[in-house]
């Protein structure tokens, strides 16, 4: 009986130490803690974390890491921004803020799904701060009738509809490799390839212009978004730098791998930091 004890004392704490969630990783593949990454982040004018939209490891951070920044610039100074809220949804989050009424929010906008487990508390907790929370997409149909008929047709839109994206027309790069990607998995589609880079880029653009824009407001500014809209510091970041030269931008991505012990060669340099997630973890929807 005491050697069946040992050896299930024994062989479970050898099972734990296999199983990990995360680990966090600099951008060369060195493991850091969440305080160190933290340190360096917050010092940053604006923080973009890449996130996957349907994991739990990306959301608890988030909470986490808005905690941290709000330790060092707390109240209005920070704002918080949201890829989940376009810019048609102003009045709508504005409405929430003022009076918390999730009911309200809900029946006069449309949410993600996953809204109400995965941003809420991260939304919420901003408001509790005193911090500055904003809207920041593109209105999404924009986007789609982008990919489906080009750019030129956002000439033809009325004033008071191109206030809801950045500012036409804006810049753009096609030998960035985010877009290259975009551009050939749209001709394997058998669609307009550039057209399927500029549906991506007018949501980028339009996330970075918001963002400068609430940089005038707020000291620093720390946004949720889809890993693939800041990986290897091209998207969003890449906009901000376009609109105002030498902002200063700490970058987080997730990505997943079966072992959690060691950043994959194909992850280096995606972000400042990479959270590397354990490929088993469960999603939220």
């Amino acid at each position: 009986m005491k050697t069946l004890l040992i050896c299930l004392v024994l062989c479970s704490h050898a099972y734990a130490q296999d199983l990990e969630a995360f680990r966090i990783f600099d951008s060369k593949g060195k493991p850091v803690s969440f305080q160190k990454m933290m340190a360096k982040l917050s010092t940053n004018q604006v923080v973009l974390f890449g996130e996957f939209h349907d994991n739990p490891i990306s959301h608890w951070l988030e909470l986490n890491v808005l905690m941290e920044l709000n330790k060092k610039t707390s109240g209005p100074k920070l704002g918080v921004g949201f890829e989940m809220f376009e810019l048609h949804q102003v009045k709508a989050l504005n409405a929430y803020i003022a009076t918390k009424s999730y009911k309200a929010l809900k029946d006069s906008t449309e949410l993600w799904t996953n809204f109400k487990t995965d941003y809420k508390p991260v939304l919420d907790s901003a408001i509790a701060y005193g911090n500055a929370p904003f809207a920041a997409n593109v209105t999404r149909k924009y986007a789609s009738l982008v990919f489906k008929k080009g750019l030129p047709v956002l000439d033809s839109l009325p004033a008071d509809q191109k206030k809801l994206m950045a500012p036409l027309p804006f810049p753009f790069d096609s030998t960035l490799t985010q877009y290259v990607e975009l551009i050939n998995m749209g001709r394997e589609m058998h669609a307009s390839g550039i057209n399927f880079a500029y549906a991506q880029a007018i949501k980028d653009a339009t996330m970075g212009y918001s963002i400068v824009q609430q940089l005038k407001k707020s000291e620093q500014v720390f946004f949720l978004n889809g890993a693939f809209h800041s990986d290897f510091h091209q998207g969003i970041g890449w906009y901000v730098q376009q609109y105002v030269p030498g902002t200063s931008v700490g970058t987080i991505t997730t990505v997943s791998q079966k072992d959690v012990r060691k950043l994959e060669k194909e992850h280096l340099n995606r972000a400042d930091y990479i959270i590397v997630v354990n490929e088993t973890m469960t999603a939220t929807h």
